[in-house]
């Protein structure tokens, strides 16, 4: 018997200014698959998902979902005919609970009137039991870790009837631990015949959890394979059109003066709370420093604080010996500071300029691209197609506003700016995050490139293997504080992960109280 097609393509194409999206486009996805859709930024994957779940309308092409022909379908649409998507920036209300974010907009109702909301915990209780999500459904989203976040989405869609779920980037913000209890969720909805199709750049994963990979390079479809007879760099070639190095080659540091001296550094929050409890790090030039932790730990408000983007309740921050303390971003930044932001919309662009504008920005009010507060546009545009060039930022072209571009090129953009010229310290808060491949090797080589320069990098990044290829010292962020610290190349990912997520700061404290216990039993035996 042939096997049924859950979703079917064909000649799909999405044109936007200056920019050919998707290019006749063919994908099918079989029933009851994990199929993985990999590429570069600006392959297409993410367009063409838009585009299925009716966030987007093709130019051309025809779309089957489930059998059913969809033409001008909205993603109301879409979610009625059982697609669901889960993404990359969760759309839950914090001060509800898990059970009031599933049913949101569907609510059971009693007396015609009524929200029932013991129905509703009853059946997110049910769900989540059923493919093991462990979930409490009167627990509130804001005291969730981010791995539970992610399975109050998953339990979102199901609630709404999805057999077909869409994943954007679901692993990217997650510990060791939380990546494979979401695989063996992921699994059990396979196994239930659910179809899930997640895009993603961590090709390990892809090898482990996908029954197949369709490859997407430039706007087509360059390959579809069976992931069990492929391996990483072959997937890479096909995505990059090239050998891709995996893992980038570094030397050892040779770590000279301090540059950046945090200590005791404590600040408070929106909340009134303790976000930076005593803070303590030293970094030299020529070493990085990797943070690793999960998202919300105190990592952003600590590079915020250094930054002078957040304040300060007690203690001091020193760069090259010269207090930077609560001093203005712009001051710090012109002291040598170059700062890679982990929210590149929020923080790292103005989506309305130009790509040149904003390879430009923090740097416009020095000599040589400024002079009496006009910005000198041929100059300008000079070095934006010098980075343009030399980061491969896609569409090559400075005069398009930079909410044109990919989010990987955005991102590329931010780290052609920060890059450029020689800062004494350099932060780099998740510095590849949405960045494809090949990318990703440009940004590690020149991280190493600026250490072996004698830069002083602090790395901050949710991506473990990031921080172990990359750092030369390793600190874990638990709870606003420094719980743990290790040299480079002598942890493992599943260590790190226990000290992120607490588990082993409460082991050790077990353990040093059961020492102390035994020691004073002893003391009253003798």
């Amino acid at each position: 018997m042939p096997e049924k097609n859950a979703v079917e393509m064909r000649g799909v194409t999405k044109r936007y200014p200056r920019v050919l999206a998707c290019d006749g486009v063919d994908l099918s996805i079989r029933q009851g698959e994990i199929h993985a859709i990999i590429g570069e930024n600006g392959a297409g994957k993410s367009t063409l998902m838009k585009i299925l779940y009716g966030m987007v309308r093709p130019d051309e092409g025809s779309i089957t979902l489930n059998g059913k022909s969809l033409t001008g379908h909205s993603a109301s649409d879409s979610i009625r005919l059982g697609l669901g998507m889960v993404h990359q920036h969760f759309m839950l209300i914090d001060p509800f609970t898990v059970a009031e974010n599933v049913v949101l907009g569907i609510e059971p109702v009693r007396a015609g009137l009524f929200i029932d909301g013991r129905t509703a915990r009853e059946r997110v209780e049910r769900l989540s039991s059923e493919y093991g999500l462990a979930l409490a459904p009167d627990e509130r989203i804001e005291n969730l870790s981010v791995g539970l976040e992610q399975r109050a989405e998953i339990v979102k869609v199901l609630y709404r009837g999805a057999d077909i779920l869409i994943l954007d980037e679901p692993t990217g913000v997650l510990t060791p631990q939380e990546v494979t209890e979401l695989f063996v969720v992921l699994r059990a909805l396979r196994e239930s015949g659910r179809t899930i199709i997640f895009i993603t750049h961590k090709l390990n994963e892809v090898i482990e959890l996908a029954d197949r990979v369709t490859v997407m390079r430039d706007g087509r479809v360059t390959g579809v394979v069976s992931a069990a007879e492929t391996t990483p760099a072959e997937l890479a070639r096909m995505m990059v059109g090239r050998d891709v190095l995996l893992r980038v080659e570094r030397r050892e540091a040779t770590p000279g003066e301090a540059v950046l001296v945090v200590n005791k550094l404590s600040a408070v929050g929106r909340k009134g709370t303790h976000v930076l409890d005593h803070v303590s790090l030293k970094i030299r030039s020529g070493e990085i420093l990797g943070i690793a932790g999960v998202h919300g730990n105190g990592q952003t408000e600590l590079v915020d604080a250094i930054t002078g983007l957040h304040a300060t309740s007690s203690g001091n921050v020193t760069l090259s010996g010269t207090d930077i303390t609560n001093l203005r971003p712009r001051t710090i930044r012109d002291l040598g500071v170059a700062h890679v932001p982990e929210d590149r919309l929020e923080r790292g662009l103005v989506p309305e300029f130009t790509v040149a504008e904003n390879l430009l920005l923090g740097h416009h009010h020095r000599a040589g691209y400024s002079k009496r507060g006009l910005i000198d546009v041929a100059k300008m545009e000079e070095h934006a197609r010098e980075l343009i060039v030399e980061h491969d930022l896609r569409p090559a072209d400075s005069s398009i506003s930079a909410s044109h571009l990919s989010g990987g090129n955005q991102q590329k953009l931010i780290v052609a700016r920060e890059f450029d010229g020689a800062p004494a310290l350099l932060i780099a808060s998740q510095p590849t995050r949405g960045v494809d491949i090949g990318a990703i090797e440009f940004v590690h080589t020149n991280i190493l490139k600026m250490r072996d320069a004698g830069a002083a990098v602090l790395l901050v990044s949710a991506e473990l293997s990031e921080i172990m290829t990359l750092s030369d010292r390793i600190a874990v962020m638990y709870g606003g504080r420094i719980v743990q610290e290790f040299e480079g190349g002598t942890v493992s990912e599943e260590e790190l992960g226990r000290y992120m997520t607490g588990a082993a700061g409460a082991e050790a404290a077990v353990e040093a109280e059961g020492t102390a216990e035994a020691t004073g039993a002893a003391g009253g035996t003798a």
